[in-house]
């Protein structure tokens, strides 16, 4: 009788990039406090993309705007590599805001429409000038990584172009800041089906390739499971569950995530009535006592009033803040 095979290793996690810890950001407004993000813990590791979805509102680009520290949060830790970004000077904060590179929705609107593509790109190195760095060769390596030809696109205009080259030359420059950050902002939800998949593809193969660690906003689950290695769910400013992007959208453990799911169209699937969200959002400058969820929960029970969930395992690698988890 053969002796049974030895156990498979686990591989270890990948490093961590930057991490936040605690993070609330809540905004000032006429009419009081507007809580935005509240107590959001996330890791995004070297090589891997770390999704983040949600609704309109649901905080997604406020916890963007807080890991740039644009503004600071008001809340919480961010670190880079170990590197407590709050701790930092002012013109050491500076020397490295270049390793954390955004790229926003509407990519016309991001480029100043009075440049050249080649000036566009080499647009961090003017910023942040490096001994031994060639302007050329930067802009003429980074259009080449996009798949946009130099000896074509270099000398074009913003106007010049289709909405996804813009976001690809928007992706050349934030690469031409040798980023370890690459975070996208609904980066395709304006372009068309076409370009939406060769941005896609071109931001996951440029994580893995270059070992960025990639943080991708989106409210298209579809463009989720594409792109994204993990995911994490966000509801009116709260993580509600984390996890592989494959075994969240498989097997949802949060009702809000299950709803979600539910309401994307797929041919010859009825909707999943159900699990529909009723209604609007809560108000972020009211939000819900215990969980926030609960006022459009199918499954809420008196505790939901009461209690805030934490987050749980629900799974290898996977967490969920529920009282009544589906899974």
């Amino acid at each position: 009788m053969s002796a049974p095979a030895p156990p498979q290793a686990t591989a270890p996690p990948a490093p961590a990039v930057l991490a936040a810890t605690g993070l609330s950001v809540v905004h000032r407004t006429r009419s009081g406090p507007l809580h935005a993000v509240s107590d959001a813990s996330l890791t995004l590791r070297q090589g891997r993309t770390l999704a983040l979805v949600g609704e309109s509102g649901s905080g997604k680009s406020s916890i963007a705007r807080a890991l740039l520290r644009l503004p600071p949060p008001t809340a919480g830790t961010v670190t880079l590599d170990g590197t407590d970004l709050a701790r930092l000077p002012a013109r050491e904060l500076r020397a490295l805001r270049p390793r954390l590179q955004m790229v926003f929705q509407d990519p016309l609107s991001s480029l100043n429409p009075r440049r050249r593509v080649r000036d566009l790109v080499a647009e961090p190195l003017d910023a942040h000038p490096e001994p031994g760095r060639d302007r050329t060769a930067v802009v003429e390596e980074q259009l080449t990584a996009v798949g946009l030809p130099p000896a074509v696109f270099a000398d074009r205009r913003p106007a010049q172009l289709s909405g996804g080259q813009a976001q690809r030359v928007a992706i050349a420059r934030a690469l031409a800041a040798r980023p370890r950050v690459l975070i996208a902002d609904e980066a395709v939800s304006a372009l068309d089906v076409s370009a939406q998949a060769t941005v896609l593809n071109l931001l996951r193969e440029l994580t893995a390739q270059r070992g960025l660690a990639g943080l991708f906003i989106s409210h298209d689950l579809g463009v989720v499971r594409a792109v994204s290695d993990e995911v994490a769910v966000l509801q009116l400013g709260r993580i509600c569950e984390r996890g592989p992007t494959e075994a969240v959208l498989a097997a949802p453990a949060h009702p809000y995530t299950a709803a979600l799911l539910a309401a994307v169209p797929e041919p010859g699937r009825p909707l999943g009535d159900s699990l529909l969200l009723p209604g609007e959002p809560p108000s972020p400058l009211a939000p819900p006592s215990g969980c926030r969820f609960r006022t459009r929960c199918p499954l809420a029970e008196p505790r939901c009033a009461t209690e805030v969930p934490e987050l749980r395992p629900a799974g290898p690698e996977r967490v969920v803040a529920c009282h009544r988890p589906l899974a």
